[in-house]
């Protein structure tokens, strides 16, 4: 049986991902040309493939249960010379179509090039900025990756990823380019690449903006430019920035920033940096921790998972589905309830699917095509964490589908790296 009672509400906090509010809570417009670079010590791993292709047969991929989804290669974490995994993102070169895994760990951020999958090129690492940290978020803006973390005065490191293109003897120990140091601690970064704005959110709670999200301007990567933010609804712990393109013709065009945050969906117009409006907040019955969602490609439905409900209140995983046909006054659409009690974490979508980070139950792939009349169906999984199906938060940290390729790269707290793909 998965654990049913309530955590204590220091775990909570701490389990969830909450900030350690150790920033500075200034927003100026502070950048550092490098950083200070942390000795990451002589090792910083091998890229050693610790398992090769393995085709998912009669549910199983070697050891790792699945459906639908091949296995092309896995590396533990001591390629890496890391201790954990945490967020994971890609980058695809625009001039060579080459494509790059971008995964978190709590020493830093490594570098994979998958083009080749039963020829992965460990690249290197960008160390932290100052110290270890479990919580790290990656994305990238046109070539550039910005990086932020937990760790203390980590700021924002901003990494050319051209560089990746020629890395004479990988594994390299990389420098950043630039360093904005205008946040101290953030637990996740958001980028509108349509606006070239970067927003850092979940800063520290008593800075200007209440923890909530900073805005800057990116336009000029190894230049940022922090102009403002946006904190009345309290901390956010993830978020969502679009243009938005959906039914409610009210807001066409206009820049809207969705956050979870620990206790309510918040909803703003961000279009003016300088006057950030509140269209609303939303909430739901069972909270447990209000942890991440996306929009579908259509901008009508939010696909909401909160972090301990599963825990909290026994659900097996629980996926919500909100209508935002009208922005001002969203509703409750579908509950989607997982075939494990996992808990769940990241999930993004990609057309007519929902890839999920389900933690101890691996990447789940659901069907979304049928959303409209509620019904949402589980099609596929590739689960890195066999031993157990249980509440926790061992197991898939994020997960990051949108290669042209169609691999789809994993990142598990304890298991490391991972590159699947659907089966033929």
């Amino acid at each position: 049986m998965g654990m049913k009672a309530v955590l204590p509400f220091l775990a909570i906090l701490f389990l969830a991902g909450c900030s350690s509010d150790n920033g500075n809570g200034d927003d100026t417009n502070q950048m550092d040309d490098d950083g200070p670079i942390v000795d990451d010590g002589p090792n910083i791993g091998d890229g050693e493939i610790y398992l090769g292709f393995a085709p998912c047969e009669a549910g199983v991929a070697t050891v790792y249960p699945c459906q639908g989804y091949d296995m092309l290669f896995q590396m533990r974490l001591n390629a890496f010379n890391a201790n954990a995994a945490n967020d994971i993102w890609g980058w695809t070169d625009a001039s060579t179509g080459n494509e790059y895994a971008l995964i978190g760990l709590d020493k830093g951020t490594a570098f994979v090039d998958i083009t080749d999958a039963e020829n992965p090129i460990y690249l290197g690492k960008l160390p932290t900025a100052t110290e270890s940290s479990i919580w790290r978020d990656i994305k990238v803006y046109g070539d550039y990756a910005f990086i932020v973390s937990e760790a203390t005065d980590h700021g924002m490191q901003v990494f050319d990823l051209k560089k990746l293109r020629n890395v004479a003897n990988p594994p390299e120990l990389f420098t950043a380019d630039a360093r904005y140091i205008g946040i101290g601690n953030a637990h996740n970064i958001v980028i509108n690449e349509e606006m070239g704005f970067a927003y850092p959110v979940g800063t520290a709670r008593n800075d200007a903006f209440n923890g909530g999200v900073h805005f800057i301007d990116i336009q000029n990567p190894t230049s940022p430019n922090g102009i403002g933010g946006y904190g009345a609804n309290g901390y956010t712990h993830d978020a969502q920035v679009i243009t938005y393109n959906g039914p409610d013709t009210d807001y066409t065009g206009r820049e809207i920033f969705i956050g979870a945050n620990e206790t309510q969906i918040a909803i703003a117009d961000i279009t003016d940096k300088s006057n950030p409006t509140e269209i609303g907040t939303l909430g739901y019955a069972n909270r447990g921790y209000t942890h991440q969602g996306w929009f579908t490609d259509d901008h009508r439905y939010y696909i909401l998972g909160d972090e301990t409900d599963e825990i909290n209140f026994g659900f097996d995983s629980r996926t919500l589905v909100f209508d935002m046909t009208d922005l001002d006054n969203p509703v409750l659409h579908t509950t989607y309830i997982g075939p494990t009690e996992a808990t769940d974490h990241n999930g993004y979508v990609k057309g007519d699917e929902f890839f999920l980070a389900n933690y101890t139950a691996g990447m789940r792939v659901l069907d979304i095509s049928g959303i409209d009349s509620e019904t949402i169906t589980e099609i596929g999984f590739f689960d890195t964490h066999p031993s157990n199906n249980t509440p926790g938060f061992d197991g898939v940290w994020s997960v990051y589908p949108y290669f042209e390729s169609g691999k789809i790269i994993i990142n598990d707290t304890e298991s490391g790296f991972f590159v699947v793909q659907k089966s033929n």
